[in-house]
């Protein structure tokens, strides 16, 4: 194998093991590679047949997904892989064939008409073992950066649009981009400066990828509000649901409503608890545990099923194996996995819930000392905006000074106490905005307020990062500022998977440099790439928490 999306790949380079950090073994890997390379197949024939008028959704939701399932930690299956993959050579052929019967030229050597068509297993995995459509095809290491910085956004958004699209949100527009860029990888004569261009373009898909998916959560379930959230247990069975797709949480507490059992939120599905519409079941009890990496010691102490509802899910001990369910295009053999929904429908979580009858009640986690057993979240941006009047006072009037950006991923790699640190180092004059689970780091911190005002505004999800970005376009309009960089205002991400690389290239399309990106650079990124995000974007790793924060503090 070789993979190096995400933060923790090794030596921070590649996993190139016969198992990645992750989890994934290579087999795996090189199934992944494979179904991508179909997607692009499918990408340059969609384009092409789009060219003529010829318009599937079904392949570009199709390509949407494979995106999404092989982002990290959402999907471990070798048996799906090979499944899709076969789906994936019949969507190709159907538009090519659906070009060629417009009229158009399907004949020749082009991207994605491998010499494999046949969707036979063995046939697959002989592909795969020999690499095919792998990073180690393309040798100049500055393409390849380039490259990775488009797939790896282009999966960061698949992420987004996947979650929109169950709530009957979609864009022709970002999709056609999808598989535009996607085909656009194929071509090996695409040089640095047009792949710069396509990964700045993807940033601004990204940011139209966001805004979709944030119109269609406030839609179904409206705007997220202050809201305390219970960290504690109660003498009931319970389901403990990860990831963040909320539409499974709606069918999951519709489906346990008066059954006794609770549901207790796990990592990235702590905000929702911030939805107006959720209030209504009183059987969402509150948030268990930390962010996803801590899971293993967490399900165990749960004692009931868990639900993984996309990204996130580590490799489960078999202790509780049994009791790991997993939904939408999440898959670890061994796992039950619950079936999509038919349109109109819900999943049925029959079996979950019937399990859960037959668990013991959840074991209260320790707390940190001084931590009151709820957090405080829900500042998405309309509730931002509703405190404007107060917290532009407080700017004003001094007592805030400065406004520092801490979201994105948290990890398991021990550097990531930086974060910790930084939090508490942060004079009692700074207000923290984040999103994403890098919150999991300090929000049980004794932080206090300024005024009123919670000294850690949280926004939500990484999906809510958008959020965060129109916050500060809101604080640039209010102070009268022809740029954003001229507020108050620093960025300190922490990045692991794609759904951050999208961000990054969101904030760059945006406008926003002097961005502190840690706990480490990505590995993917060449020297020569590496130094013109530096140059252009003031691009910057992390370094001693007091530096940083003594560097924040007079805006660098």
């Amino acid at each position: 194998m070789f993979c190096h999306q995400c933060q923790e790949t090794m030596r921070n380079t590649a996993c190139n093991a016969a198992k990645g950090v992750c989890g994934k073994s290579d087999e795996v890997s090189n199934l992944q590679d494979l179904v991508l390379y179909v997607c692009k197949g499918i990408g340059f024939w969609g384009t092409k047949a789009l060219e003529k008028g010829i318009w599937r959704e079904d392949a570009a939701m199709f390509v949407d997904r494979m995106l999404f399932a092989t982002i990290t930690n959402a999907n471990f299956s070798a048996a799906d892989f090979e499944r899709w993959i076969g789906e994936g050579l019949r969507v190709r052929e159907e538009l090519r064939a659906a070009f060629a019967a417009s009229g158009g030229s399907a004949s020749g050597p082009v991207p994605g008409a491998a010499a494999w068509k046949a969707a036979d297993p063995e046939a697959i995995r002989a592909a795969a073992r020999a690499g095919l459509g792998g990073w180690a095809e393309t040798k100049n290491e500055d393409i390849r950066a380039l490259q990775s910085l488009v797939l790896y956004g282009l999966k960061g958004m698949a992420a987004y649009v996947e979650h929109a699209y169950v709530l009957d949100k979609s864009s022709k527009e970002v999709f056609a981009f999808m598989l535009r860029a996607l085909a656009a990888l194929t071509d090996e004569g695409l040089g640095a400066e047009a792949l710069t261009a396509l990964v700045l373009e993807t940033g601004k898909f990204g940011v139209d990828a966001m805004a979709l998916l944030d119109g269609a959560n406030t839609g179904r379930y409206g705007s997220p509000r202050i809201t305390k959230v219970k960290t504690g247990v109660r003498d009931r069975p319970g389901i403990l649901v990860s990831g963040h797709d909320l539409r499974d949480l709606h069918d999951l507490l519709e489906q346990t409503k008066g059954s006794g059992v609770d549901v207790y939120t796990h990592g990235e599905m702590l905000p929702a608890h911030y939805y107006p519409f959720f209030e209504q079941y009183d059987n969402l009890y509150g948030n268990y545990g930390g962010a996803w990496w801590s899971q293993a010691s967490e399900i165990e102490s749960f004692g009931g099923p868990a639900l993984f509802t996309s990204n996130c899910l580590v490799p489960p001990r078999e202790s509780y194996k049994s009791r790991v369910f997993t939904t939408g295009v999440v898959g670890f053999e061994g796992c039950a996995h619950i079936p999509d929904r038919q349109p109109g429908g819900m999943k049925d979580f029959s079996a979950i819930v019937a399990l859960a009858r037959t668990c013991p009640p959840p074991k209260k986690l320790a707390e940190p000392a001084g931590f009151g057993g709820e957090l405080v979240g829900g500042f998405g941006h309309d509730q931002v905006f509703a405190l404007a009047d107060k917290v532009v006072g407080a700017v004003k009037s001094g007592a805030i000074k400065r406004f520092v950006v801490m979201a994105g991923c948290d990890g398991r790699q021990g550097g990531r106490s930086y974060y910790t640190d930084v939090a508490k180092e942060l004079p009692k004059d700074t207000v923290i905005l984040t999103a994403g689970c890098a919150k999991y780091r300090y929000n049980k911190l004794a932080l206090g307020d300024i005024g009123g005002i919670p000294r850690v505004l949280d926004a939500g999800q990484c999906n809510d990062s958008y959020s965060l970005a129109l916050i500060a376009l809101k604080l640039k309009e209010i102070f009268g500022l022809d740029d954003v960089n001229k507020l108050p205002l620093s960025f300190d991400i922490a990045w692991y998977e794609q759904k951050a690389v999208l961000v990054l290239l969101a904030l760059l399309h945006l406008g926003v440099k002097n961005i502190r990106l840690g706990p480490t650079l990505p590995g993917f990124l060449s020297p020569a790439v590496a130094k013109v995000l530096v140059d252009s974007f003031g691009i910057k790793g992390i370094a001693a928490p007091e530096a940083d924060v003594a560097a924040m503090m007079e805006g660098a």
